[in-house]
């Protein structure tokens, strides 16, 4: 009889050490926070030890529901923006350590722990210590910024000061172009000014728009227009406001339909037209490697991006924010 209470106790630690919080979006608009299994490094692989995980627009839609999703949803998914320490690897991985802090390129991280693939993690280095790490947006800011082939004298137009826009504006201030931001709301050109921006214009009318920024080139319009509202009204006044010869950067993540396009402006300015979302893991890598030079070096400052911030049972909350982007909203972590 005494053995048994011990067997119990025994039962219960080995479970608690096997499980963990994660979210889980089980319809639309509504997630729990559930107990599930512990994910175990396989081969090649490493687990996190989630510090915290950014919100990204692109996740929206699996929350809202759409036809083709089913439910629920992956424990965990579609967190992929997390970062965290080592706290177990599989076999045959090198170069990462059991301790080591990282960002990661993993895609089940509303959860206390996550797995990635070794070769998708990138080392933190000290100086970054205790500050929130969202690897993948800032990896992908810098890869846009590579592909925009932005230069000093230059003049930049970027549409949408959300999170990534804001970096962008940073980037292109670094790197000694005239940067023209256009946005919706008051809050977006306020920081898109704290960024460096030296012109901002809200986005309400598109021909005065146009008329703006003409004036502001006198006449010859932008070398580089960066469009990273993902909607269509904007893709197409990136075009108008592309200079003869320039290039057009799709940065906004297009997920809700066609779109609608004036090719016969694009054929006649004679526009290079980028799409600029990598689909390469290792491109995303390279990204997230140079995010971290360019913050430890201070020439990317998210920190004043990270707005909001919310524990794992809070995340229905922090999904709501997302989606309606109240004032002063530019960027969501959950935070473990």
């Amino acid at each position: 009889m005494q053995n048994t209470p011990t067997a119990e106790k025994s039962t219960a630690a080995e479970t608690k050490a096997a499980t963990m919080q994660a979210a889980v979006i089980t319809a639309p608009r509504h997630i729990e926070v559930q107990d599930v299994a512990l994910p175990d490094p396989q081969l090649g692989q490493v687990r996190l030890k989630l510090e915290g995980c950014g919100l990204c627009a692109s996740s929206i839609p699996v929350w809202e529901g759409r036809d083709w999703f089913t439910y629920p949803v992956e424990a965990g998914n579609p967190g992929h923006e997390g970062w965290g320490v080592v706290d177990a690897v599989g076999e045959g991985v090198t170069g990462v350590a059991v301790g080591d802090r990282v960002a990661a390129l993993s895609y089940n991280s509303y959860a206390a722990y996550d797995v990635a693939d070794a070769d998708k993690v990138v080392k933190l280095p000290e100086a970054l210590h205790n500050q929130p790490f969202p690897g993948e947006p800032l990896g992908c800011a810098m890869n846009i910024f590579r592909r925009s082939k932005i230069e000093a004298g230059q003049t930049v137009a970027i549409l949408g000061i959300g999170f990534l826009g804001a970096l962008l504006v940073q980037l292109a201030k670094h790197a000694g172009a005239r940067v023209i931001a256009i946005s919706q709301r008051d809050f977006s050109l306020e920081i898109a000014q704290e960024c460096g921006a030296d012109e901002v214009i809200k986005m309400e009318d598109h021909w005065q728009i146009i008329e703006k920024v003409k004036q502001l080139t006198n006449g010859n319009f932008c070398e580089r227009v960066i469009e990273c509202t993902g909607k269509e009204w904007p893709l197409n006044l990136a075009g108008e406001l592309c200079a003869e010869r320039g290039m057009l950067v799709i940065a906004g993540f297009h997920q809700d339909g066609m779109r609608q396009v004036n090719i016969q402006l694009w054929n006649w300015r004679g526009l290079d037209v980028i799409n600029a979302h990598e689909r390469d893991p290792q491109e995303y890598i390279k990204g997230i490697r140079e995010a971290v030079e360019a913050v430890a070096k201070g020439i990317l400052q998210p920190d004043r991006l990270y707005t909001h911030r919310y524990p794992l049972e809070k995340i229905n909350e922090a999904f709501t924010a997302l989606a309606i982007r109240p004032n002063g909203f530019m960027k969501a972590l959950i935070t473990f």
